[in-house]
């Protein structure tokens, strides 16, 4: 049976994840990488010990398996950027993550100038700097690096491609169109944006569709020489395509350091839309030529990472694993509400200005009311631009597709689905991002033979129905809509 290998390079680490011919998981390894914050809202990490985690994470695997590897799928944190000498193929800074606001300012300044209508119609994205472009900029202006002939940027599928096959220096279309660089009518970097935030068109990644080959891997690699690198997507693509939400309308939240709600909208991109991302879904070429599938996407910067700040930052708990029972031992958060806006607030506000705010607290405040807060501003959050993308849609979300890694625990998804109204489903393979990866890669390859082989390969664990009743709902969710606007425009320096 063959094997294929998915490289899910994430925010705080890298999985390898193999898959088998039946679309069933057969094993995985994981390594955390450092975060490096050099100052206050700023996020970077090291590119050479993101590689150093991919060699030691497949090596670990490799070693478990005893069948033939077919395929090699990537999938990433998207916009992190990472600049890097093409010569030595050595970075040339830490890299830039997207959880990073140091282009606050220069987004300010680009929107006064007049830009967002370009960026808005080019890109389907927003002026922020949750995006790659201002951040490379940032790079060239401020970071040292030099725009010559010797210089490649790319985001962390690039950086990956080029270690794994020997530098070729490639992207995908998911990826591309994260950037703020990217036509995604055109499907083509885009020469005006690159022109307004002064990145050198040269320096960037070949674009080639999701699913085909982008080369094989050279003989230092452990999986050995010659196997093809054959899928990229963004991870909240791969998490689109893993979860098959092949029809328009069919929409899916992963739940990981930030929360990613996208909702297909087939193969005609859209006008943009107040409050949300048109994104490129994945572009597949099945013989007939590339055909892109498009998205809207909201994004919420915060929802696992505000977990980790109550281990990391506060102390109050030891183990990722204890929120969900610390948050379920008490019946409500005690009027307790935390709009986690550590790093400004995305979708549907998109206020890079916004900071964390917790209201509500009183003497009787418990570190189990601060757990359930956080465990409810996730799925207010996921409410706030579901409640988006359905009215910019034109249709109510008749269901959620849900993964990742807060989606274990059944109190979250048992509000969210009383928050949304509707069925809340989780995966029965809750690494969906890995194994859509795999499935891109594998497409190409000739291991799967179209998309209906994903669909029919799908399958649930549980799904989690909403209370009749909606008013205690609602009423909690205004109460969660006023907080917010005590956390926006909060760092006005």
């Amino acid at each position: 049976m063959a094997v294929v290998i998915s490289i899910d390079a994430g925010t705080t680490g890298v999985r390898s994840f193999a898959v088998g011919e039946n679309g069933k998981p057969l094993g995985f390894t994981y390594r955390e990488f450092t975060q490096h914050f050099p100052r206050p809202g700023w996020v970077e990490h090291d590119a050479d010990e993101i590689w150093a985690a991919v060699v030691a994470t497949l090596t670990e695997l490799v070693a478990e398996l005893d069948q033939p590897v077919a395929a090699i799928g990537l999938t990433d944190q998207r916009e992190t950027i990472v600049a890097w000498d093409r010569r030595t193929g050595r970075p040339l800074h830490h890299a830039i993550v997207w959880q990073d606001r140091r282009t606050a300012d220069r987004c300010d300044e680009l929107a006064a100038a007049g830009h967002l209508p370009l960026v808005r119609d080019r890109t389907g994205l927003v002026l922020d700097p949750y995006f790659s472009g201002t951040k490379a900029a940032w790079l060239l202006d401020h970071g040292g690096v030099t725009a010559d002939e010797h210089l490649a940027l790319g985001t962390i599928d690039a950086w990956l491609v080029w270690n794994l096959t020997g530098g070729a220096h490639l992207t995908d279309t998911t990826n591309a169109s994260r950037t703020m660089l990217f036509d995604i009518r055109e499907q083509r970097w885009s020469t005006e944006l690159c022109d307004v935030l002064g990145v050198p068109i040269d320096a960037l990644p070949e674009i080639r569709p999701s699913s085909g080959r982008f080369g094989v891997t050279t003989d230092d690699i452990p999986v050995g020489a010659g196997i093809p690198v054959s899928g990229i997507a963004g991870d909240q693509q791969a998490a689109l395509f893993g979860q098959a939400c092949f029809g328009p309308g069919q929409t899916k939240n992963t739940y990981g350091t930030g929360s990613f709600v996208l909702m297909n909208v087939g193969t005609t991109c859209p006008e943009p839309v107040e409050g949300l991302l048109t994104t490129v879904a994945w572009t597949l070429d099945q013989g007939t030529g590339p055909v892109t599938t498009y998205a809207y996407e909201g994004s919420v910067f915060v929802t696992g990472a505000a977990i980790q700040w109550l281990r990391d930052g506060l102390g109050i708990i030891d183990d990722a694993a204890e929120t969900g029972p610390l948050a379920a031992s008490v019946p409500d958060t005690g009027g307790v509400v935390f709009v986690p806006a550590l790093t400004g607030l995305g979708s549907p506000y998109w206020d890079p200005r916004a900071r964390g705010t917790i209201v509500g607290l009183t003497r009787g405040t418990t570190r189990a009311h601060l757990a359930r807060a956080t465990v409810e501003a996730i799925a207010f959050q996921c409410r706030d631009v579901v409640d988006a993308m359905a009215s910019a849609a034109g249709t109510s979300v008749t269901d959620l597709r849900v993964d990742g890694g807060a989606s274990v625990m059944d109190l979250l998804l048992q509000f969210q689905s009383d928050q949304l109204g509707v069925p809340v489903t989780r995966a029965a393979v809750p690494e969906t991002t890995a194994l859509g990866a795999a499935y891109l890669a594998g497409l190409a390859e000739g291991v799967w033979t179209s998309p209906d082989d994903v669909a029919a390969a799908w399958a649930a664990d549980a799904t989690f129905t909403p209370a009749a009743d909606r008013s205690e709902a609602d009423a909690r969710y205004a109460i969660w809509r006023r907080a917010v606007e005590r956390s926006r425009n909060w760092d006005l320096d």
